[in-house]
């Protein structure tokens, strides 16, 4: 089975091609970062001019034009379904609630600094108590919960700046 990717190109075109859609391109390496593509008898120089590996994004060249690309894997494509975005963490100014449960305790204040991994409140859920920590450092802008109050998951406990 061939895997799929998706191409996502200068944030307005999106579209999936398979391994053997790649494997089909005739494709010639002409010196570092440049190729010289083949495809249904029109020809293209290609040129990697930046690349973010951990993001999986690339600025490419193609016959003088620009183009900013992202890549995603099944595997990315499937985080991302999920909702489960790696570095969402660390855009976002809300701590949500994990799971449903009992706020035990909050042991920050309005105004306060924290720096990213520090403990904020502890959220009790099955029995278990669970210290939240700060998804990056910086000040608590607001307190949206009080010790002895059951949350929904994904409820706004403490919004950040």
């Amino acid at each position: 089975m061939s895997k799929t990717f998706q191409l996502k190109v200068n944030e307005t075109y999106s579209f999936d091609i398979t391994e053997a859609e790649i494997n089909a391109f005739d494709s010639i390496k002409t010196e570092v970062n440049n190729q010289h593509i083949l495809h249904n008898n029109t020809s293209f120089k290609a040129q990697i001019i930046s690349q973010n590996f951990n993001k999986k994004t690339y600025t490419v060249q193609v016959n003088g034009n620009v183009y900013e690309v992202a890549i995603a894997n099944e595997l990315d494509m499937l985080i991302n379904q999920l909702g489960l975005e790696v570095t969402s963490a660390k855009k976002e100014n809300d701590m949500k609630a994990p799971m449903p449960g009992l706020i035990v305790s909050v042991d920050v204040v309005v105004g306060q600094e924290v720096a990213e991994g520090e403990g904020v409140l502890v959220l009790e859920a099955m029995k278990m108590e669970n210290t939240l920590t700060a998804p990056k450092s910086g000040v608590i802008k607001s307190i949206a919960v009080s010790t002895g109050d059951k949350v929904e998951k994904n409820a706004v406990l403490i919004e950040m700046e």
